[in-house]
């Protein structure tokens, strides 16, 4: 087994506190990008970024405005004109791609770099406000660990380099934009560089799992819609008119109630969520608009498609009653798929033999994750693919504004997945 030197932790601690302290969320991770695709191009992968990959529609695109500044903010910073020109207009993201010249397995290794709008705290307990990364980029942190996992795909792509010779097949990285809020994913599935996969891996570093555990095979991972929902109506005098007003406000209201009044599903667990609701312009004017966001979860990807159904019913049955429109618009989701168990069982012999504590598989009941896209795609046409838990002490829970991991635990996540890919290359044999 290949043990990677403690030392090169350095190296990974500089790598992630840098994506640490400069966080971008889905759709803007411009200077991420960038900088990963230009040490990819240093090492002499063929590298794919934006538009290269980027094919299908993009959920939940982030306004004008705001795409402007964060693509501004990446020039002035030194990212690479090269890579941006294929990043404009929220095009983000990168492939690495290392053919090794021998016949052999295609293996994708998918990581995510996206952070959350969140602002970090000033604490000062909290060791990136100590050690002086704490984001700049006020309102926006990486609170869910991605900066730790572009690091690890990082640091896989060094590591694989110094084994090349023992490898065979074809090697790729995916750096994948906009995982929060599970946007990302289902943009790329529709790329031919993503055809013909025969294994897959994807990892999440925290998530509860005990420092030092290794869960090599989840289930569980609930798949997900995401909408936005504008109900339209007309304004009036409170008083004078009311009559010749149609209540955005009061239909909206009688929607979240009825969302969350739809009854439990016998095929397994679901989730309704009306997260924010805002309507109204005055106290004495009847309300023309309401705003809603909300998600679906179904522990079943056809659960998901139930209460779907159900909430365009809603909807519009709903705006019928009071004579109002309604536009609903999906910004996220993701499909339930289970890792493969065969798949799992021989990642977990690789840690056991590593010494590190491993549990094989686990139903993994942590909300939802769009990896799950590529696991579909690559299990549907004869691949296999796992999602695995790299276990870390939390400073606090994920999306927390105190969010941090240990850094010495993406060490042995970079040597599970580069002893896994040696095994594959002599099973060739």
């Amino acid at each position: 087994m290949i043990r990677i030197q403690e030392g090169y932790l350095n190296t990974l601690s500089e790598w992630r506190r840098d994506f640490h302290r400069y966080p971008e969320p889905g759709w803007l991770e411009f200077r991420t990008t960038a900088k990963i695709a230009d040490q990819l191009e240093e090492w002499g992968y063929s590298v794919y970024v934006g538009k290269d990959i980027v094919v299908g529609e993009r959920m939940g695109l982030p306004g004008k405005e705001e795409m402007d500044i964060f693509f501004e903010r990446a020039k002035k910073m030194g990212a690479n004109d090269k890579w941006l020109a294929k990043m404009e207009g929220g095009y983000t993201g990168a492939l690495a791609v290392l053919e090794t010249g021998k016949p052999g397995p295609n293996v994708l290794f998918r990581v995510d770099i996206d952070a959350l709008p969140i602002l970090e705290t000033t604490n000062e307990s909290h060791v990136p406000q100590q050690l002086g990364f704490r984001s700049v980029n006020e309102g926006y942190m990486h609170a869910c660990g991605h900066d730790s996992h572009a690091t690890i795909g990082l640091g896989l792509a060094e590591q694989i380099l110094q084994q090349r010779d023992k490898l065979k097949g074809t090697i790729k990285i995916l750096f994948q934009p906009a995982e929060e809020g599970v946007r990302g994913a289902a943009s790329l599935v529709a790329s031919d560089l993503f055809d013909n996969i025969d294994y897959f891996f994807a990892l999440h570093i925290g998530t509860g799992v005990e420092k030092g555990v290794f869960v090599a095979g989840t289930d569980g991972f609930l798949a997900t819609s995401k909408y936005d929902v504008l109900f339209e109506g007309v304004a009036s005098h409170a008083g004078a008119f009311p009559e010749q007003g149609k209540n955005a406000l009061l239909a909206s209201a009688q929607a979240t109630l009825a969302l969350h009044a739809l009854p439990p599903h016998s095929d397994g667990s679901s989730r309704i969520n009306v997260g924010t609701l805002h309507a109204g312009a005055g106290r004495n004017i009847i309300a023309p608009n309401a705003k809603m966001q909300l998600e679906l979860r179904g522990e079943t990807t056809e659960i998901n498609a139930f209460y779907e159904n159900q909430m365009r019913n809603i909807l519009e049955g709903i705006a019928t009653m009071y004579d109002i429109q309604v536009h609903y618009e999906k910004v996220g989701g993701a499909i339930s798929v289970p890792s493969d168990k065969k798949l799992a069982e021989k990642l977990a012999n690789i840690t056991k033999a590593l010494n590190i504590p491993t549990v094989e598989y686990q139903y993994f009941n942590a909300g939802s994750e769009d990896a799950t896209y590529l696991m579909e795609k690559v299990q549907s046409s004869g691949g296999v693919a796992t999602y695995s838990i790299i276990g870390t002490d939390l400073a606090a829970g994920h999306h927390n504004e105190c969010f941090d991991i240990r850094e010495e635990d993406m060490l042995p996540a970079i040597e599970i997945w580069l002893n896994m890919l040696l095994h594959l290359s002599e099973e060739e044999k």
